[in-house]
C-alpha cells in the first residue's frame, strides 16, 4: 500500500501496511521519516521496534539512521501514536520570498543558490527568530519544500547553497561529503601572516570560552586547537594566501578549507595570529588596546567591527550534468573596508593554485 506523507494509516489504527519512499523523501533517515508521517510516534518506540526488527526497508532490518532511497519499500507495524496538540497555524510570509529572490544568486528546477546577508542566520537557534532555513517555507509547493545544502555562521556572508528538493539535497550532500565541491572565503585579517602563502593543519575540538554580560558572564561556543586523539578532536585543513595587504595593520585573504569543521576558518586565523576583523569570538582585542601596545598595527577608526569573512565563491559538479559556479559580491561592511585600504577585487586571487586535496 503507498501512502501519502499525511494520510491516516492501517498502521495507526493497530495493523501492519507498507509504504514508498518518495523522490522527495529520498536521503532521510529512517527516524526522520517516521517523524514526518507519524507526528505522535514517541522516538524510543521507533528505537524498539527497530531494534526488534519489526521495521524493514526492502526485506531487511534497519537503524533508525539508516538512510532512505526513493522508491524502497517500508514495513510499518502497528504503532504507539499518542495524539499530537493541535500545531499553530504556520503562514508563510511573502516577504520571505521577496527577500530570497533578492539574495538570489543563481537558480535552475534543481538548485538555489543565495547570497546570505551579514546577521542573517542559516538556521534557527537560541535567540533566532528569523533564519533561511525557515523563509525557505516561503517556497514550498504542497510537501515538497527547500532545504539547505550547507550552513553559514550568522555573521558569515556569501553564497549559501539550497536543494529544491530532498533528493537534490541527498545528491549534493554527497558531493560535500566527497570533498568535490570546492569552496573560496576571502577575509581581512589582523597583521600580516608569513609565510604569504601557506597551509593550516590542526585538530580541533568544541572548547568553552566566556562572554562577559551585563549579568555577569556566560558560555561561548568555541572552537580550540587540540592534540590527536583528544576526545572529540576533528582534523582540518586550511589553505591561504595573501591577495593583499596594508602592512603591518591587516591583509586581504583568501582561504580554500578542505574540511568543513565548526568556525574552522575562524579558528584557524586566531591559531596562526592573525584573527579574521571584527570577530568576537576569536583572538579580537579592544582597538584602544591595540593601539597603545602597537600603534602602528592599530585600523583607522570608523572600520566597522563586524565580521570580514566571505564565501566568496563555490564551485561543484552539478549532479544533473555541468558544473556549478557562483561567486558573491563584497557585502556592504567589506566594501568600504576594501574602498578604505585601497584593495581591488579584481586583483588576481593566488588561492586558485591552491591544491584541490
Amino acid at each position: 500500500m503507498s501512502l501519502s506523507p499525511n494520510s491516516q494509516t492501517p498502521a495507526a489504527a493497530g495493523g501492519v501496511s507498507t509504504a514508498l519512499v518518495t523522490e522527495d523523501e529520498a536521503g532521510m533517515r529512517v527516524d526522520r521519516w517516521f517523524r514526518r508521517r507519524y507526528p505522535g510516534l514517541a522516538l524510543s518506540h521507533l528505537a524498539k521496534i527497530c531494534r526488534k526488527g519489526e521495521v524493514r526497508v526492502d526485506g531487511k532490518r534497519v537503524e533508525t539512521s539508516t538512510r532512505l532511497e526513493e522508491g524502497q519499500k517500508i514495513r510499518v507495524p502497528p504503532l504507539k501514536i499518542e495524539a499530537p496538540a493541535a500545531p499553530a497555524v504556520k503562514r508563510a510570509d511573502p516577504k520571505d520570498a521577496l527577500a530570497l529572490a533578492d539574495m538570489t544568486l543563481f537558480e535552475d528546477k534543481d538548485v538555489l543558490v543565495l547570497n546570505k546577508p551579514y546577521g542573517l542566520a542559516t538556521q534557527g537557534g537560541s535567540g533566532q527568530t528569523r533564519h533561511i532555513d525557515g523563509m525557505l517555507e516561503s517556497l514550498a509547493k504542497g510537501d515538497t519544500r527547500p532545504v539547505l545544502v550547507h550552513r553559514l555562521d550568522r555573521d558569515t556572508s556569501g553564497v549559501l547553497l539550497v536543494a529544491k528538493n530532498r533528493r537534490m539535497a541527498a545528491d549534493l550532500g554527497e558531493i560535500f561529503r566527497s570533498r568535490q565541491a570546492k569552496k573560496i572565503y576571502w577575509a581581512l585579517v589582523e597583521g600580516v601572516p608569513k609565510p604569504a602563502q601557506g597551509r593550516i593543519s590542526l585538530y580541533l575540538a568544541k572548547g568553552a570560552g566566556m562572554e562577559k554580560t551585563r549579568g555577569g558572564a556566560r558560555d561561548l561556543e568555541k572552537m580550540r586547537v587540540a592534540k590527536h586523539g583528544e576526545a572529540d578532536a576533528q582534523h582540518s585543513l586550511t589553505y591561504y594566501a595573501i591577495v593583499d595587504k596594508v602592512a603591518p595593520r591587516c591583509a586581504w585573504l583568501s582561504m580554500k578549507p578542505l574540511t568543513g569543521r565548526t568556525h574552522q576558518l575562524r579558528a584557524h586565523a586566531e591559531a596562526i595570529g592573525h584573527p579574521i576583523f571584527g570577530d568576537p569570538k576569536y583572538g579580537h582585542r579592544p582597538e584602544d588596546e591595540v593601539r597603545r601596545r602597537d600603534p602602528l598595527r592599530a585600523v583607522p577608526e570608523g572600520l566597522e567591527r563586524k565580521l570580514h569573512l566571505l564565501a566568496r565563491r563555490l564551485v561543484l559538479p552539478h549532479p544533473r550534468g555541468g558544473v556549478l559556479d557562483v561567486t558573491a559580491p563584497l557585502p556592504d561592511h567589506m566594501q568600504r573596508s576594501w574602498e578604505l585600504f585601497g584593495f581591488d577585487v579584481k586583483r588576481h586571487d593566488p588561492i586558485e593554485d591552491a591544491p584541490d586535496a
